[in-house]
């Protein structure tokens, strides 16, 4: 059953200097697409990962999602009725002057019927004591379970993780992976999980998304993608992750910078890093087609 669908969805921010500045200077407007036609879907019990480097639109697209952000064009549908979102840092997310109990009885302020806290702190492995806690009395990885019970308080079907674990300890993200990942077969819940770790990716993902410059440049079930990778830009990324399982391949850091999103380059946004560029790359952006966007794919080059 499809949960989430998105259909072309762009986003455009505003980022000119102000009114009298463009009126001395004799300057335009400046509009930054973060998000340019994105189109996925997610089904019910799934977890969908968006990957790709810092500014590419991944969190973007999950506070689209979420509602945070209105789309410029496209459309979101959410068949469930209700999502939460799980935010990055586990210190800015938490309101500091309140208790944990009035933390996490938040969002069942919108439901018919509220549940006793101490069931969400057991939940995510903490104990019912902790709800008269200050946030500033917890770790890093506790004060992460705190906002995971907060997002299940309000009984989502969704839930959109965005870089849940990047703030934390190596040790700690395996804890708060391995507890998404109970919580998830024991709730029913679909994730879209946001994240640059293609290594935490490999462990929680059914399917992957890979972002770049706004757009999905390929889409594979997890195991496709990172067994026979396609886009030369999910290449790039895969053979910069460090070789855990010591076979003796050679790390390849990730070649080139991604461009200035207020002057984009013609084309194919991912030409002048891709060692696979032609004359038609400078020139033609490449359409998404079974899975991947790319003028080599297509052509068969690679």
């Amino acid at each position: 059953m499809r949960l989430l669908s998105l259909q072309s969805v762009s986003r455009d921010f505003d980022v000119s200097r102000p009114w009298l500045n463009r009126v001395l200077e004799r300057e335009p407007r400046r509009v930054l697409r973060a998000v340019d036609r994105v189109s996925f879907e997610v089904g019910k019990g799934e977890t969908l990962a968006l990957v790709g480097e810092s500014g590419c639109g991944k969190s973007t697209v999950a506070r689209l999602i979420a509602g945070l952000y209105a789309p410029t064009e496209g459309s979101i549908e959410f068949r469930g009725r209700r999502l939460q979102m799980i935010f990055q840092d586990p210190y800015a997310s938490l309101n500091p002057r309140w208790r944990v109990r009035k933390i996490i009885a938040e969002p069942m302020k919108f439901l018919e019927e509220e549940k006793p806290v101490s069931q969400f702190l057991t939940q995510v492995g903490l104990s019912p004591d902790d709800a008269e806690r200050y946030p500033h009395e917890f770790s890093g990885g506790q004060r992460q379970r705190i906002s995971i019970a907060r997002a299940l308080a309000g009984e989502p079907e969704l839930l959109l993780c965005d870089e849940p674990t990047s703030a934390l300890d190596v040790s700690v993200q395996a804890q708060i992976l391995n507890l998404m990942a109970e919580l998830q077969q024991r709730l029913g819940l679909t994730y879209v999980f946001i994240s640059h770790n293609l290594a935490v990716v490999s462990l929680v993902a059914d399917r992957v998304g890979v972002m770049y410059f706004g757009r999905i440049v390929e889409i594979a079930a997890a195991a496709e993608l990172f067994g026979r990778p396609r886009h030369p830009y999910t290449r790039m990324l895969l053979d910069a992750v460090p070789d855990l399982a010591m076979s003796g391949k050679a790390r390849t850091p990730v070649a080139g910078e991604v461009p200035n999103p207020l002057a984009p380059p013609s084309g194919c946004a991912f030409h002048p890093r891709c060692p696979y560029a032609n004359a038609r790359c400078r020139v033609e952006v490449p359409r998404f087609e079974n899975g991947v966007a790319c003028h080599a794919v297509e052509e068969a080059r690679i």
